[in-house]
């Protein structure tokens, strides 16, 4: 149960316990409370977000120069990396310890063996929740390619180990070693392993996504991709179309697999009515809630932000009624690109061609408002990541963006942009997109049913915008149209499109001309 861990335990250790006895044990020892439904409501104490400046990756030989090392892919020293393993294992020792062995990938060609080893109860639950639970019968003779060593509640001393706080999430490719101490946040561990399989799969010929996938009735894939805040998990939970997962997938020759075996939703502010799937999954038994407030009697508060705007449900992708059970699809017949525009300028929907599908992959935009993350002032704050996952990528982002190329061209695929953020103004002045339209928009894209449609191009992007979706208002469908000052209207657009120019400077020396090219619209 600990081999491959270097852990001499001198206490219980409990071994692959199944969700019942987890819930169970994390209540007796006070780790959390029961909602009136059943579920597991934890608070993550100061971390309830992912600590990206405090992420490590150790400075190898084998690995050095392949690796992407930027501010959230820090170095860490070999010795000081074996300084941090032996006092993390020390402390693991001595604490009553609970593992889970479980795969990372749904296609046995490319999946991982990872065992995580934790010291609370609903830690385990939330890995056992979120990775894919192997059978009883191959447990026995289960061998680890990656272990997770887990110890929340210690605190490091920042010097002793060269770091800058006193938590770290430390990842070793050579010797295939999670190390992550002081912080209680959950999502750690997912993004992780993540991390892992955007390391292994490239080699394989396979692209790691941050997204999400469902697949239509013949089991063809539409992938969604996009940052927190976007609508990636709202939008492919769908009643008419199958979940093969919410969050992180591999696209191979076969098609699209899941990495996961469940699913890691915001739900603050969740709406029975807009989201039925993702409330009724988090009002269940065996679901861990993260900073979720619990009010007397078990009623869940998923208006309360008091602890954090990034409130968390962890729950089995089977919670979802309609969910994929191998969580695999075939190959995607559509990609979708998602962002939150606050400045009010994208379209709500825009065909991109190969050359722009690959300049916004990289680029990864989203815009962050007042009210979502700490420090934010009232205009909105443009932000990218490569590839719409930029912490979790250990190589360069044009590795990942080639396969994307590759991966377009052998098939029909239809690339689109969908704005889920504002229109008529920015954050503050114009209003939300509705989830609504939103939905009419997508069951237009997914349904072919644009694909004989007249496009008009948008002058600052060359953007190519339908002139008509059943469902929408056409006022809406060019921005322009949706503003009343027009003027107003082309000051932001042109500001949006510099933040763009400047952000693509990161990655303009590794692609072609070509795609530099499709992103310019006629204004410019």
């Amino acid at each position: 149960m600990l081999d491959g861990t270097g852990i001499s335990p001198f206490f219980a250790v409990h071994a692959n316990l199944a969700a019942s006895e987890l819930a169970a044990i994390a209540l007796e020892r006070q780790e959390g409370v029961l909602s009136e439904d059943g579920a597991l409501a934890v608070y993550t104490g100061v971390h309830t977000g992912r600590s990206a400046k405090d992420k490590f990756i150790v400075d190898e030989p084998e690995v050095r120069k392949d690796v992407w090392w930027t501010d959230t892919n820090q170095k860490m020293a070999p010795q000081n990396f074996q300084r941090l393993t032996d006092t993390v294992r020390g402390y693991l020792s001595g604490q009553e310890l609970f593992t889970q062995d479980l795969y990372a990938g749904a296609d046995p060609a490319h999946r991982i063996k990872v065992r995580v080893v934790t010291t609370n109860a609903w830690h385990a639950l939330f890995a056992r929740n979120m990775f894919i639970r192997p059978p009883v019968e191959e447990l026995a003779d289960f061998t680890p390619d990656y272990v997770v060593l887990h110890a929340p509640d210690l605190e490091l001393d920042a010097a002793t180990f060269a770091i800058r706080s006193a938590t770290a999430v430390t990842l070793s490719f050579g010797q295939k070693l999670i190390v992550i101490a002081g912080t209680q946040y959950a999502g750690e561990i997912k993004k992780s392993i993540f991390t892992v399989m955007n390391w292994l799969l490239p080699a394989k010929g396979v692209l790691p996504m941050h997204c999400s996938a469902n697949v239509d009735g013949k089991g063809n894939s539409a992938l969604f991709f996009g940052l927190s805040g976007t609508g990636k998990t709202t939008l492919s939970s769908d009643r008419h179309r199958p979940l093969i997962g919410d969050d992180e997938h591999g696209w191979s020759d076969e098609g699209v697999f899941n990495f996961e075996g469940g699913c890691y939703a915001k739900v603050i502010r969740l709406n029975k009515d807009a989201e039925p799937d993702i409330w009724n999954a988090s009002h269940r038994f065996g679901v861990v809630l993260e900073n979720v407030t619990v009010k007397s009697g078990g009623k869940l508060d998923l208006d309360d932000a008091s602890r954090t705007e990034n409130t968390r449900s962890c729950y089995p992708t089977h919670f979802i009624p309609n969910a994929v059970e191998n969580g695999r699809g075939g190959k995607p017949l559509h990609v979708l690109m998602l962002t939150a525009d606050a400045f009010g300028v994208l379209p709500p929907v825009a065909k991109l061609t190969p050359e722009q599908a690959m300049y916004h992959f990289l680029s990864g935009y989203t815009a962050r408002i007042a009210g979502t993350e700490k420090g934010l002032g009232n205009a909105p704050e443009a932000t990218f990541s490569a590839c719409f996952g930029a912490p979790f990528l250990p190589r360069p982002p044009a590795l990942y963006g080639s396969l994307l190329r590759e991966r377009l061209a052998r098939g029909n695929v239809s690339c689109w942009l969908v704005n889920t953020g504002w229109t008529g103004g920015v954050y503050g002045q114009g209003q939300r997109m509705s989830l609504k339209h939103t939905r009419a928009i997508l069951s237009a894209v997914l349904g072919d049913k644009l694909n004989d449609a007249e496009f008009e191009q948008e002058p600052f992007f060359g953007l190519s915008v339908p002139k008509a979706v059943d469902g929408v208002p056409a006022n809406l469908l060019n921005p322009v149209n949706a503003w009343a000052d027009k003027n107003a209207y082309a000051e932001q657009a042109d500001k949006l499109v510099q933040l763009f120019a400047k952000n693509a400077q990161s990655f303009e020396a590794d692609v072609s001309a070509d795609i530099m090219k499709a992103a310019v619209g006629k204004k410019q």
